[in-house]
């Protein structure tokens, strides 16, 4: 069956397509692009939970201007030494005690808006917040934040089309980046790049470009999929008013929702990988060396993990979907995700009795990303 992440119809609403493929050739080869999509959840599953026979290194990242190793292009045993690496320097406690600080941000960000009676969710809340967090984190100048996205979007832009012209943007990126790694080399700060840069395992150390490359992964990572995380959901609640009544009145709902929010409108709807060898999937034989696409938003929408999955239900115990990822590759940044949004949702319900939508919905434009470029709401 066909399938054609760039249609008009795709992009404004994907899950029929995945709900087709699912029931009628739940893995289909596509010819267009030398690939097999997977869109059942065990199939998904099986998939994320086999690295050694579904390569990650068909994702490129090209922060550099050439193709450059990180954790989300790499297979282990290379990968589990990155990861651990990055993990010494991006740890649950470092996120943990960011809850305040995540808090201070987004009342400050809610000021500026709230005696006005409204707002566009996502140009004042969803963006900046995790930019901001993120260049704090890093260690970076948060003034710089429409930079930061900026260069966020035109990685993004490069990866769904490698033809965007994002060029420039990615130079400007290296040349600032490069300059605050070199810096941090010379004199550590208190601050993600000067961990990284400090981090060993066993022989390996990070180069200049790979860490570059786990700056501009982060950016992405931490930024995109949190402000995609935070319009999604409010989308959602928007067309569901009675959950939005319930959760708005009940905060204790908010991480709950969170959840099913990630399952029933995932911020990264899919992402790459290539057979290391000849592998059957749900009775199909994928060929070595084929790509393969997991689908991760089709499998959070499949009935035989998720019964009425296409309902929005803010008390569904959502617990195992694929909106992070699954095994070796999990999310780096999903507790960091999460915190985020729930802090933003608390202080939103907090400062707004009533929520409602103000205008029209505009969606954001992306291969593999699912997510909103305006959201107008009032209060």
């Amino acid at each position: 069956m066909a399938f054609n992440p760039f249609s008009p119809e795709f992009q404004a609403d994907p899950y029929a397509a995945y709900a087709e493929l699912r029931e009628a050739d739940p893995v289909s080869r596509q010819e267009g692009f030398n690939s097999w999509t997977v869109s059942r959840y065990d199939d998904v599953a099986y998939v994320l939970k086999n690295p050694g026979l579904f390569s990650s290194s068909a994702i490129g990242l090209q922060i550099t201007g050439k193709p450059t190793r990180s954790i989300i292009n790499t297979d282990p045993p290379e990968h589990t030494l990155m990861r651990n690496l990055v993990n010494r320097a991006f740890t649950p406690k470092m996120v943990a005690d960011m809850e305040p600080r995540i808090r201070e941000i987004t009342r400050g960000l809610l000021d500026r808006v709230v005696p006005s009676g409204e707002m566009d969710l996502v140009e004042d809340l969803a963006i900046p917040l995790p930019v901001t967090v993120i260049a704090e984190l890093l260690g970076v100048d948060p003034g710089r934040r429409e930079e930061f996205k900026r260069w966020s979007d035109a990685m993004i832009s490069q990866s769904s089309d490698p033809s965007s012209g994002a060029g420039l943007n990615f130079d400007e990126f290296a040349g600032y980046f490069e300059q605050v790694i070199a810096e941090r080399r010379r004199e550590p700060r208190n601050d993600l790049i000067s961990a990284v840069v400090a981090a060993e395992e066993g022989d390996l150390k990070l180069t200049g470009d790979e860490v570059l490359a786990f700056v501009g992964l982060l950016l992405i990572a931490g930024n995109e999929t949190t402000t995609n995380l935070i319009s999604n959901a409010m989308l959602a609640l928007f067309d569901h008013p009675d959950q939005l009544a319930a959760v708005h009145a009940d905060p204790a709902l908010i991480p709950n929702m969170i959840e099913e929010a990630l399952r029933y409108d995932s911020p990264v709807q899919f992402l790459l990988r290539t057979a290391t060898q000849d592998v059957e999937v749900g009775g199909a034989r994928i060929p070595k060396g084929a790509g393969v696409i997991p689908m991760y938003a089709s499998a959070n929408r499949d009935e035989r993990k998720f019964p009425a999955a296409d309902r929005f239900d803010i008390t569904r115990n959502a617990s195992g979907h694929l909106a992070f990822g699954l095994g070796v590759h999990f999310c780096l940044g999903a507790p960091l995700a999460r915190l985020e949004a729930r802090v933003a949702f608390e202080e939103l319900f907090a400062r707004t009795a009533t929520l409602s939508r103000r205008g029209e919905v505009e969606r954001l434009t992306s291969l593999f990303l699912r997510g909103l470029r305006h959201l107008p709401v009032g209060w």
